[in-house]
């Protein structure tokens, strides 16, 4: 799945592609090729019929693409600068199974590439519409990092909304007064590793052995769907502490509890925007 997002370079709309599982960032060259005042096909494949970009979009995908297939790329090598040959993309991407280029149809379609090379394409275009298109497109960056940040500070918000409620009710029914400190310390972590299990299945160390080459705990690599469940758990554990319930009972409607809120919350379109660091409608 993909997501859509445009810059303004120089007067010109540029369509910008981002795979989410890998967060690559490919760049419509067809709206790039705006630039110039003749069709954008022939200016894209203009440029692809330079030995100078041949060679590079080979490079290219030799660092990138262990499916490249060489021998495609040294017939079109052999060609190029003979008259009337011609490097199209869908010739490109068909002859060398590129994967830095691609094309899509529709109406939102186009050739897209890799950013590496979408800046190799704009330095031919015009070296000042490449300033100003990594201007933009840095801006761009620096705006979805932002965003993000701001998601981390709202799911740290969730994860401590109802943590004072939850404390205050296993001082006050669990920890006996003259219980040592460490002794204290144990009843907390307990507690909270049956919210820990209700939620996510697993307790806290053992989710540390698993994810080891991870850094943070269990909670900081939750979804914002988890937060807000963990934070409604936080109070329903803590009025189930005030009630006498066993911890095994309370385990089971806990556990109950946090399905039936998952189920709701997965594709609500509020929690969506906090995931990905907008305000709230």
């Amino acid at each position: 799945m993909t997501s859509a997002k445009k810059i303004i370079v120089q007067g010109i709309e540029v369509n910008i592609s981002s795979a989410k599982h890998n967060d690559k960032d490919y760049i419509s060259l067809t709206d790039m090729a705006k630039y110039k005042t003749y069709d954008s096909g022939v200016v894209i494949s203009n440029w692809l019929t330079t030995k100078y970009t041949v060679q590079f979009m080979s490079a290219w995908e030799q660092i990138h693409n262990p499916d490249f297939n060489l021998m495609g790329f040294n017939k079109i090598k052999i060609e190029v600068g003979t008259n009337g040959f011609i490097v199209s993309s869908s010739m490109w991407i068909k002859n060398t199974n590129a994967i830095g280029i691609r094309s899509r149809t529709g109406r939102y379609g186009g050739t897209f590439a890799h950013k590496d090379i979408a800046f190799e394409f704009a330095t031919w275009l015009s070296p000042e519409f490449k300033l100003f298109l990594i201007k933009e497109f840095q801006r761009l960056k620096e705006e979805e990092n932002k965003k993000l940040a701001l998601g981390w500070d709202v799911k740290r918000m969730l994860a401590k909304i109802n943590y004072k409620i939850h404390t205050d009710a296993i001082k006050k029914h669990l920890i006996p007064e003259n219980l040592e400190k460490y002794a204290k310390d144990l009843v907390y972590a307990t507690e909270a590793d049956l919210l820990n299990l209700a939620l996510f299945g697993l307790k806290a160390q053992e989710w540390g052995r698993k994810n080891h080459q991870k850094t943070g705990n269990i909670r900081d690599h939750a979804a914002v769907e988890q937060l807000v469940i963990l934070a409604n758990l936080e109070t329903l554990n803590a009025e189930f502490i005030r009630q006498g319930l066993e911890p095994i009972k309370r385990l089971k409607k806990l556990n109950e509890i946090a399905i039936i809120q998952m189920r709701s919350l997965l594709g609500n379109p509020t929690i969506k925007k906090l995931s990905n660091g907008d305000p709230a409608p």
